[in-house]
């Protein structure tokens, strides 16, 4: 029997990869320049870590609740033309905001607002996606076309933070919203000329009751109820990056905008190493140690900026926990990936993807609170949930198929 052909090479080959690939990559970069922007017209324009992170928070909480109807919808009626329909609503919104903005006429309340309202069609995109690979990728390909999805996140960490903090201090946040929205419409045309799979459920049920039904399947996969416990912990430290980073280069250190993007491109370019490398490796039955290992060596690592915040020290920190970010992704994935029900992959990717991301949107609120009374306190509670997540992942996660 022939060997099959694991390269990448062979993963480019499926028919229409490269441009939903290509899609999904501009978008991201755009989804990672919103995360940076936002952060930094809040802190510069209202002057309150609080409200920095009150706006982090609602830019993704809304749409978390939402996922598993979200799941529903990816599987009753396709993807890549409701991956399409979210980047045309970040358009409008991040147009709004903008636009709202040069007029002067943009409270914090508003911008808020606004933020939870965009964040409602999101599962559609992250879900619809990465529910899209296990359909039209062969199985042996899953690590390749896993570590080129884990890339792409880590590309945009690279290109994104450092793009966005330099169109915010050249043109202001204004513009910098108006300019990602228009970003969002390129990857839309592209991502609507892809063709779409056929839905694999039958419109027996309700809608509500087809979500339901994915919230059931989801608590009972033994796997994914795991996988949501430990990521949605490890990813409350996401505060440490996206509140605590910021407030370290622009107060403690006094330096300009551009060097927090500088700081995240650092973290984005070990993660694009470590990706790759571990994409190379078949992860059968390795999945959990992979999961647990770079968790606790994450709070090991965030821990230095306890002893010391020097620029010198948080670039050693992103450096770090970038390059952990690597095998992290590959195993959550492909692990994922293997032991879900394929005619399950709309709503139990939905409901597992935004369990697991429940801590990002948490972690900001609590970080851009608790960083305005001691930023060294919000460092220690990133410490304490990358440990406490790997023992989580450790205990809750299946270690063989």
């Amino acid at each position: 029997m022939a060997t099959e052909d694991r390269s990448y090479s062979a993963l480019f080959r499926v028919p229409s990869i490269g441009r939903i690939l290509l899609g999904m990559q501009i978008a991201r970069i755009s989804q990672s320049m919103v995360s940076v922007t936002i952060v930094l017209f809040a802190l510069s324009t209202y002057g309150s870590s609080t409200i920095a992170g009150l706006a982090a928070f609602f830019i993704m909480f809304p749409g978390l609740m939402v996922s598993p109807i979200a799941g529903a919808l990816l599987d009753r009626h396709g993807r890549t033309r409701l991956v399409a329909l979210d980047y045309v609503f970040a358009l409008v919104t991040l147009v709004l905001i903008g636009v709202l903005s040069l007029l002067h006429a943009l409270p914090a309340a508003l911008l808020i607002g606004i933020a939870g309202v965009s964040s409602l069609t999101t599962p559609l995109s992250g879900t619809g996606l990465r529910s899209l690979f296990p359909l039209i990728v062969p199985t042996h390909l899953w690590e390749r076309v896993n570590a080129i999805d884990s890339t792409g996140y880590v590309m945009a960490t690279i290109i994104g933070p450092p793009l966005a903090a330099l169109m915010f201090s050249a043109w202001g946040g204004a513009v910098a919203f108006i300019v990602i929205g228009i970003s969002f419409a390129v990857a839309a045309i592209i991502i609507a000329g892809a063709p779409d799979p056929t839905p694999q459920t039958e419109n027996r049920s309700s809608l509500l009751t087809e979500a339901w039904q994915g919230l059931v399947y989801t608590w009972r996969n033994p796997t994914l109820r795991g996988l949501g416990f430990s990521i949605s912990v490890l990813n409350l430290n996401s505060g440490v990056y996206t509140i605590v980073v910021p407030l370290i280069v622009l107060r403690w250190l006094q330096l300009d905008a551009r060097v927090v993007g500088l700081v995240f491109a650092v973290q984005g370019v070990a993660g694009v190493v470590s990706a790759v490398f571990f994409g190379r490796h078949d992860t059968r039955n390795r999945e959990r140690m992979m999961l647990v290992l770079p968790m606790i060596l994450t709070g090991a690592a965030i821990a230095i900026m306890l002893f010391n915040s020097s620029l010198a020290i948080v670039v050693i920190m992103m450096l770090i926990t970038g390059f952990l970010n690597g095998p992290v992704d590959i195993a959550l994935f492909t692990v994922r990936q293997r032991r879900t029900d394929k005619n399950w992959t709309g709503r139990a990717f939905a409901v597992s993807m935004s369990f697991n991301a429940l801590g990002i949107p948490i972690g900001s609120a609590l970080a851009g609170a608790v960083a305005a009374r001691s930023i060294s306190t919000a460092i220690g509670f990133g410490v304490l949930v990358s440990v406490l997540a790997g023992v989580i992942a450790a205990v809750m996660i299946p270690a063989t198929d």
